[in-house]
């Protein structure tokens, strides 16, 4: 087998598992963020946990795919660690970044909403003055 189908295997394998497992634990840790800036409302955070997901893996693995060719050809072993450690390196990043990104738009949400529930007086009115 030509080294660099295997070093296209071994890229496609790894980047695959990597972007299963954060997807799963972003959507299992941030179900209970989601819950806390959408105010308790259970089945919204439970949507919007999906759809964030599914969104996580759309461009992941778009991007997965459409970084998986190169024009290198792979010669030695060496050159397939090389390609192997740019490849997933450059994975790891954008995973990193769609994940931060996804935290602050989050926490933006979530501020507002926190800024908004401070707005209200604590008591209500009890008279009217006159100008």
């Amino acid at each position: 087998m030509d080294r660099t189908v295997i070093a296209y295997v071994i890229y496609l394998v790894v980047s695959i598992s990597l972007t299963v497992w954060v997807a799963r634990t972003l959507s299992h840790n941030g179900r209970i963020f989601l819950s806390d800036v959408l105010h308790g409302n259970e089945q919204l955070a439970d949507a919007v946990n999906h759809l964030l997901v599914v969104g996580f893996y759309l461009v992941n693995l778009g991007f997965v795919a459409l970084y998986l060719s190169g024009d290198d050809t792979i010669s030695d072993t060496r050159g397939i660690f090389e390609a192997l450690s740019t490849k997933l390196g450059v994975v790891l990043l954008v995973l990193g970044m769609m994940h931060l990104g996804n935290v602050f738009v989050l926490n933006k949400i979530r501020r507002r909403g926190v800024m908004e529930r401070e707005q209200v007086p604590p008591v209500a009115p009890q008279d009217w003055a006159r100008a």
